[in-house]
């Protein structure tokens, strides 16, 4: 897919520890990346969106006013034993919400996501 006028491109999200982001990804979700020097690691489009990891000593934390970054997944349950067995933290339980359900995580550099999935 090309490059598409005013629509969302590209995001990038800080990393205290790119090596354990990196490796959290790898495992829990199957990305990959290519690295363009030692604080800076690109993903793409196989995840859902191109992006990238910029070494930072901030995370990205909707308690701080960031932009919360939202997985789907068609079983819940199993993404969040994912989660949880490469290394993130759940820091909000499974709950319920108009049209499903989700919950929401850290990873090992401390930016904050969420998986959501239909009842």
């Amino acid at each position: 897919m090309s490059n598409q006028h005013e629509l969302i491109n590209y995001i990038e999200i800080p990393a205290k520890n790119m090596a354990k982001t990196k490796a959290f990804f790898e495992t829990c979700f199957g990305w990959t990346f290519t690295d363009y020097g030692p604080e800076y690691t690109a993903f793409d489009k196989s995840t859902g969106l191109d992006g990238g990891f910029y070494q930072s000593d901030h995370s990205s934390l909707t308690s701080n006013g960031s932009a919360l970054v939202v997985f789907y997944s068609d079983d819940l349950e199993a993404t969040m034993a994912k989660v949880q067995s490469s290394g993130g933290n759940v820091i909000k339980e499974i709950f319920t919400f108009p049209g499903g359900r989700r919950f929401q995580f850290t990873e090992p550099s401390g930016n904050e996501f969420a998986v959501w999935s239909e009842l």
